[in-house]
């Protein structure tokens, strides 16, 4: 008969899925430690605050701040991404999106071309009333695309501003 040959017993290695303990000497990652997060987030505040870029300078990062200025440049140009003309309700959404960032309604204006509505107001109040309902927009962003503040009263845009707001205070007897 033939002798069989024997094979040397290999130490298993370990699978993907089994961890393996860290080498001998070497500290675990923290980074990713709640305690480390925390700390992160602290310094950063603190930085914030006594680095002068606190609540009160209120500056844009750097995306943000990209898509103001393509936001004022579309509306100043008239077409989205330099092709496509704006729609009226394309300057509703991008008035309303720049008055969100915070930019005031002087330097908007001085931007979008505010439009004169050929349409007349008892037609399109129905429509305006149903827009503000699915959109919510400010009353001033309207004023963009020729809507007049009696359309926006009729529409009920300008009496629901008026309960947001804070009550106006009363004439004395």
């Amino acid at each position: 008969m033939a002798a069989v040959k024997g094979r040397a017993k290999v130490g298993k290695s370990p699978r993907a899925d089994e961890k393996t303990e860290p080498a001998r000497g070497r500290a675990p990652n923290r980074r990713g430690s709640p305690e480390a997060i925390e700390k992160r987030r602290v310094a950063r505040v603190f930085n914030d605050i006594l680095g002068g870029r606190g609540a009160a300078s209120h500056k844009l990062d750097g995306r943000t701040e990209k898509r103001r200025q393509r936001l004022l440049k579309e509306l100043e140009a008239g077409k989205a991404r330099g092709s496509r003309e704006l729609k009226p309700l394309d300057i509703l959404q991008r008035v309303q999106e720049l008055m969100d960032l915070g930019e005031p309604l002087s330097s908007i204006r001085k931007v979008a071309k505010v439009k004169k509505s050929a349409v007349s107001p008892e037609s399109i109040v129905g429509v305006v009333e149903r827009l503000h309902r699915a959109y919510s927009f400010h009353p001033e962003v309207y004023r963009f695309v020729g809507i007049g503040e009696d359309v926006l009263r009729e529409a009920g845009v300008l009496a629901e501003a008026a309960k947001r707001g804070r009550p106006r205070p009363r004439a004395a007897p």
